[in-house]
């Protein structure tokens, strides 16, 4: 199986990027998009200046509990860079979103609740919520985080949509939204 039908068969179908926006990062952003890949595990992020961004993560179920995702995610905390993911809300009828939202809450991500990110998927039409994650090695603001969130949507998520889905996704002000008094860390 190739890394992308791994993503594919873990990731829900309103999550996934097509397999040609996912190529076209490589190739025309490598700059910044990369892909890490092993017989039991596949990551694909993003490296900019100032942050990283893990797009998917995914770890074979016959490699769980063996370190194998906490040890990438000390590889990415070594860039002294924060970290942002985007999660699944727990869903108490999924035992795999408490599970992964642990895992994260272990390796200390924290939930930016002053970001909100729903997203209308162009496979299913269906607005897709999720949670923003981040960790931090020098206490950035979730203002600070939003900002980087922002970034990623307009240059990674809806890099050549109209091209590659034959339609666009919603603006980054409709699909990212931002509410400074829920933000702690800038208080």
């Amino acid at each position: 199986m190739n890394w992308y039908e791994k993503l594919n068969k873990y990731f829900p179908i309103e999550e996934m990027k097509s397999k040609e926006h996912m190529d076209l990062l490589l190739k025309e952003k490598a700059d910044i998009y990369h892909k890490d890949e092993g017989p039991n595990h596949v990551m694909m992020y993003v490296e900019t200046d100032d942050f990283v961004f893990v797009d998917y993560l995914f770890v074979s179920k016959d490699a769980r509990g063996q370190g194998l995702g906490k040890k990438l995610l000390n590889e990415l905390k070594e860039k002294g860079k924060p970290i942002i993911l985007e999660v699944e809300p727990v869903d108490y009828e999924d035992t795999d979103t408490k599970k992964r939202q642990r895992f994260y809450a272990r390796e200390g991500f924290k939930h930016a609740e002053s970001i909100g990110y729903k997203r209308r998927s162009l496979a299913t039409n269906e607005v897709n919520e999720l949670e923003i994650l981040f960790w931090s090695p020098t206490d950035d603001t979730e203002k600070s985080i939003y900002e980087k969130m922002k970034h990623t949507y307009e240059n990674i998520h809806t890099y050549k949509d109209k091209e590659l889905y034959g339609e666009a996704y919603e603006d980054v002000d409709v699909v990212l939204t931002y509410e400074a008094e829920k933000d702690q860390a800038s208080l």
